[in-house]
């Protein structure tokens, strides 16, 4: 039984060990041994160059210790691709002949160990990017450094030098493996370079496409060759005409480098992903995959599956994120600013990026869904916006992202189980990832990640001074009720150094993060060693970041506004305090009265108060949060030693917040205040956005209208909307939510000039139903004033603009007759094109907005 069961417990269904594809006449990607369909799924990953590299360097981190241990949790969340564009700048000279240097060495290294992971590669050997970002370009030798994209392929000199490249790679024998570039049938295809920038005419182009094409073929290989055709869409005809043998896409649904955390119902825009070429013989009989792909600056754990859904309607038969983020720097998420993932710090993400692997491998090619509805439920599967989950039941598997009260399937079945938070099969107050894994009848490995704590927001400006994600190794209780395994098991330690031996009572055993085995009484569990091989890893391999070394901190944002005359609670993250450590909220109205208020630990990292009715009048309450430790009290924000009800307490740090009474108008946005949570900029290059003051002095948001573009953009609409605003106000509403059916109408100070178009006003509800009203602004600074019972349902408009430009530019679903205020939680102002040309010729028309409340 334990020889049955064993090798196949830990698998994620692997692709071939070992077997080359081909495109069938239909245009289908497939494996050559089984003529099964191929469909891959995982992340881009830069560790051996670029920025990736020399941070490494620079933390004193071992270059190869770090690609296993990143390699070894890509495996853990079923990766079976891996994409990653070639950063030909570090391995080249500037006539593309291969240096055979750390880069090349480590890329060798890199391919072999996720061979013997069992995950399929494609590479795409021309970057055309420099080595610097987020720093400035360092010690680059190859073509790259002297031929930018836009005249790479129309220089003879750039395009000699790329096709020696080429035929250098292929041809170039991995120092690890023994196999050359292009007979590893693990490097199952190529994509020849990455995000062309290309131009009329389109003869340039398609010279250079065949002379790649005739590069790569000339050293005898045999398999796919992909090529971008979302980049420049100008020349789509010459990539559509080329020799090659498959597409290549991209997905950034809500733009990049927003600069802080998306907030609000995204879905939509992954609610599919519409190909224009779709029709096209020339493309509908050839493959397609997407290189890149990243819900930028979201955290919440729904976007992945949704993603890997529309990605299989479309045909797609391969898709990588980007970028999985290097374990030893995920930290900082000083890679890349915009994208942030990995397992032991972006936790529910990185197990919602598990289930989309599910998703994309489950989905047939090509199948048809509806529009996003308000809880998505297909096939195994359930995103959920409102719950903020991403799930996968299924009698043998069952994933889940966050807490959840979905029952297992069929629990006896079960033989795989992943997750954050509880469910009814595991009670767990930490917060980072466990995986349950049945070995035999009665016996499952169990892997427990430690904490992963946010403190800082991962997508403003990133430094590696600086931790956005601490990590913490606490010692938590942890319940199973996994069915055969009974109240009473045992727990053994399994990994380097645990040499934990326990028995659970009532079903519970406090647990440090590790692997163990857990065995029902009586089970022996002699055979499972750290060496014992199952699927593509060993029982005992354990990888986690050791805990963050910095003192004890406090995370709060203080609310907009507190209701007057009501009770508040007020919660922080807690992190880097013991259990028996007490925490006091001490909270003064102004120069009134003060209380000092004992915290309820929710967990080892939450804490709250309740802040009572009596210093809640109308006025502005301060605040402070208090940790003791040892009878020695810091004070945060700040950090400081002593108490704000010491005499001698010196710091003017503080929190605060205004107490409002009934009917005090909310705002949702105010222009010198909200700059950093608030999204604005133009609409497919026909505008951008500034901040000017107006005549009083105020600060002011300007969105304005670009001048006319010199050549068609593609795929731009000449009556959508130049310039918007998107502002998410649910926190806010949140704290007035028993007045929210008290207000009337939306207050706006603004004016527009210049000739604008006229302003749309859109709020959207946490289901994605959209309500719209146009509004009128003179040439002065005034107060407009919008009833919401003019609002009607109607499109919001997809903020920020999606990638590539010819996706969906609006959403609509259904939703209440009339507006349900008390369930909006976003508010787009946009701006419409002028209906005229602008009075003068350097003048752009604009729309300056001040501020936006409720009242």
């Amino acid at each position: 039984m334990l020889l049955a069961i064993a090798p196949t417990a830990l698998a994620q269904k692997p692709s071939p060990k070992a077997a080359d594809v081909y495109v069938d006449a239909k245009g289908v990607l497939r494996w050559q041994g089984s003529k099964q369909e191929v469909a891959l799924f995982g992340v881009n990953y830069t560790t051996p160059f670029a920025y990736s590299y020399r941070a490494h360097q620079k933390l004193g981190i071992n270059l190869e210790k770090a690609i296993d241990q990143d390699v070894y949790h890509l495996s853990r969340l079923g990766i079976d691709a891996f994409r990653v564009h070639v950063w030909d700048v570090e391995i080249t000279d500037t006539l593309g002949n291969i240096l055979q240097n750390e880069h090349l060495r480590l890329l060798d290294y890199l391919v072999q160990r996720l061979k013997q992971r069992r995950i399929k590669i494609i590479l795409t050997p021309i970057a055309y990017w420099g080595n610097g970002y987020p720093e400035k370009d360092t010690a680059q030798t190859g073509f790259s450094s002297i031929y930018p994209k836009g005249r790479a392929y129309n220089n003879e000199r750039a395009v000699r030098a790329q096709e020696n490249y080429l035929k250098q790679f292929l041809n170039h024998r991995n120092q690890y493996t023994g196999q050359l570039n292009r007979e590893d049938p693990d490097i199952i295809a190529y994509e020849v370079c990455n995000e062309p920038h290309y131009r009329q005419p389109e003869a340039e182009v398609s010279h250079f496409v065949e002379r790649m094409v005739q590069a790569m073929r000339s050293t005898g290989y045999q398999k796919p060759i992909f090529y971008n055709i979302a980049e420049s869409p100008t020349v789509a005809n010459a990539i559509l005409n080329s020799p090659v043998q498959g597409f290549t896409f991209q997905w950034y649904p809500s733009a990049l480098v927003g600069g802080h955390t998306l907030q609000g119902n995204m879905l939509p825009l992954v609610s599919q992903y519409p190909i224009p070429y779709a029709q096209d013989p020339r493309f509908s009989r050839k493959p397609r995959m997407v290189y890149e792909f990243e819900s930028a600056d979201i955290l919440q754990p729904v976007m992945y599956p949704l993603m890997a859904r529309s990605f299989r309607s479309a045909g797609m038969q391969w898709a990588t994120q980007f970028a999985y983020d290097p374990l030893a720097i995920a930290f900082a998420n000083t890679e890349y600013q915009t994208h942030y993932l990995n397992l032991a710090y972006t936790p529910a993400k990185a197990l919602s990026l598990l289930i989309a692997g599910k998703v994309f491998r489950d989905v047939k090619r090509g199948q048809p869904f509806g529009a996003y509805p308000q809880d998505s439920v297909f096939n195994n599967f359930r995103v959920s916006y409102r719950a903020g989950l991403s799930e996968l039941n299924t009698p043998e598997e069952f994933y889940y992202t966050s807490t959840t009260t979905t029952q297992p399937r069929k629990p006896t079945a079960l033989r795989r189980l992943a997750g954050t938070g509880s469910s009814p099969l595991v009670t767990y107050e930490g917060t980072g990832a466990y995986f349950l894994d049945q070995l035999a009848t009665g016996v499952w490995r169990l892997e427990v990640m430690p904490d992963a704590i946010p403190v800082r927001d991962p997508f403003a400006t990133t430094s590696l001074r600086q931790p956005v994600v601490r990590i913490a190794w606490n010692t938590q209780p942890l319940r199973l009720r996994l069915p055969g395994l009974g109240t009473d098991f045992t727990v053994r330690g399994l990994n380097e150094g645990n040499t934990f031996q326990g028995q659970a009572t009532g079903g519970t055993v406090r647990l440090q993060p590790g692997v163990y085995v857990v065995a029902a009484r009586g089970k022996n569990t002699a055979a499972f060693t750290a060496q014992t091989q199952v699927g593509a890893i060993r029982l005992g391999e354990f990888v986690a970041p050791a805990p963050t070394p910095l003192p004890t901190q406090v995370v709060h944002t203080a609310p907009t506004q507190l209701p007057a005359g009501r009770p508040t609670i007020l919660q922080a993250t807690v992190a880097g305090a013991d259990a028996a450590d007490s925490l006091f909220l001490v909270a003064q109205h102004f120069y009134g009265r003060t209380r000092a208020l004992p915290m309820r630990r929710l967990t080892l990292t939450t804490a709250e108060a309740t802040v009572p009715a009596d210093l809640l009048y109308p006025g502005l309450l301060r605040y402070w949060v208090v940790v003791k430790h040892n009878g020695r009290a810091t004070t945060f924000p700040g950090g400081f030693a002593g108490s704000p009800q010491d005499w001698d307490y010196a710091p003017r740090e503080h929190w605060e917040a205004p107490i409002v009474a009934a009917g005090a108008a909310l705002p949702l946005f105010v222009a010198a205040q909200d700059q950093q949570r608030v999204e604005v900029g133009g609409v497919n290059g026909a505008g951008w956005a500034d901040y000017v003051t107006s005549g009083n002095g105020q600060l002011a948001l300007r969105l304005l209208q670009s001048p006319p573009a010199p050549t068609p953009i593609p795929f731009a609409d000449a009556a959508a909307p130049v310039a918007f605003l998107r502002a998410y106000f649910a926190d806010r509403l949140a704290s007035r939510a028993t007045e929210a059916g008290t207000f009337r109408e939306l207050v706006i100070r603004g004016r527009r000039g210049a000739g604008a178009g006229r302003a749309r006003l859109v709020l959207t509800t946490r289901d994605a139903a959209a309500y719209v009203a146009e509004v009128e602004f003179g040439e002065d600074m005034q107060e407009v004033r919008v009833p919401l019972s003019a609002f009607r349902p109607g499109a919001q408009l997809l903020l920020p603009r999606p990638y590539p430009s010819f996706l969906p530019l609006s959403f609509q679903t259904a939703g209440p007759a009339t507006l349900p205020l008390a369930q909006a939680e976003v508010l787009q102002v946009l701006l419409e094109p002028a209906a005229t040309p602008a009075p003068a010729a350097n003048a752009r028309p604009f729309l300056d907005l001040e501020s936006i409340y409720l009242r």
